[in-house]
């Protein structure tokens, strides 16, 4: 085996200098190239972390560059293409979310990438997130028993007025599905990492901003094969009062037969057992990069199963489990009744 690892990416808007600032912090790898069709935004990923070549043809980086893996952190329109033109050519692949415009797309590109044998995995990192891996340590220590109730709240207050998402993500404004598809999705996978597999689903969404196509409230009901319950309770157009509201995205409260767990918006978790006074508890999390250093969290775990060989968290058909729990949300409140998760 090679002592490092040749990785390339296509993309370099807003989120993507995350990604790009994590790899230059995992040794066992070196992103050789970047293919992006805007060279000033391109160059500016490039002089910031130490990226050598550019191009504006993916096909061409790949065929030239002859990666271990290519980490696509493009639209959502654009993957199925990429994934497949990097699978024939035997390329590992990280792909970010939202994975596809829609579940069949979802499931053609985890069909065809598995049909050829490369190792694929979604870039999901909220469950990455330092609170929610110390969280799922707890759960499984059976600290809190048999899990009762998972409520979050979040309130991200970037999407009121008429230049709601302009300064970071103004394609957001076009989306006809927005809130679930977007944001939601991650607290679905964080649930299920947390509680396991999804039986059924209720949800109310609505549009609070009328000048975004797509829904940016809702509250989303889970209900769980172990019988525990989860609410998210969010909307992107109302503020917090966080000192950082992009830290943890809002407070968890997780009632179980012993006890509560709570996080906090400064990543502070506290248990408070029955009959006890509230505790803290003592973990590390680091104010780096984007949410608690997530995207570098993800990549190391990437970069540490790739070389073992173990499974990844989010492969894609682990993923398409999310994505299901997903589209039962959006069927759900468009004939507001309980949709059941069919396997």
């Amino acid at each position: 085996m090679k002592n490092k690892l040749k990785g390339v990416a296509i993309g370099a808007g807003y989120f993507s200098r995350f990604q790009y600032e994590a790899w230059t912090r995992i040794p066992e790898i070196e992103i050789t190239a970047l293919c992006n069709s805007n060279l000033d935004r391109a160059k500016g990923v490039m002089d910031s972390f130490g990226v050598k070549k550019h191009y504006t043809d993916y096909k061409e980086m790949i065929l030239k560059e002859k990666p271990d893996f290519v980490d696509i952190i493009t639209p959502p329109e654009t993957h199925f293409e990429m994934c497949k033109f990097a699978a024939d050519n035997g390329v590992n692949i990280i792909c970010q979310k939202p994975l596809a415009p829609t579940i069949e797309e979802s499931q053609k590109i985890v069909d065809y990438v598995s049909s050829k044998g490369v190792r694929f995995v979604v870039h999901e990192n909220f469950r990455f997130q330092p609170w929610h891996r110390e969280i799922k340590k707890i759960i499984d220590n059976d600290e809190l028993g048999d899990l009762f109730n998972l409520n979050f709240r979040s309130r991200m207050g970037d999407g009121w007025g008429d230049d709601a998402y302009l300064a970071r993500q103004p394609y957001f404004r076009d989306y006809k599905k927005l809130l679930i598809y977007e944001t939601g999705v991650h607290f679905i996978d964080t649930f299920r990492y947390h509680a396991g597999e999804v039986k059924s689903v209720y949800a109310i969404l609505k549009k609070l901003n009328p000048i975004i196509k797509g829904e940016d409230s809702g509250l989303m009901i889970l209900n769980f094969e172990n019988e525990s319950t989860a609410v998210w309770d969010a909307n992107r157009f109302n503020e917090n009062n966080f000192k950082k509201s992009r830290y943890t995205f809002g407070e968890y409260l997780i009632d179980g037969s012993k006890g509560s767990l709570r996080l906090y918006s400064d990543g502070q978790i506290t248990i408070q057992k029955l009959g006890q006074k509230e505790e803290i508890h003592n973990y590390t999390h680091n104010d780096i990069g984007f949410a608690g250093d997530c995207c570098y969290i993800f990549q190391r775990d990437f970069i540490d199963k790739l070389f073992s060989g173990e499974a990844f968290e989010t492969s894609g058909h682990n993923y398409l489990k999310t994505l299901k729990v997903q589209e039962a949300v959006y069927k759900s409140a468009k004939v507001n009744t309980s949709i059941f998760i069919k396997d």
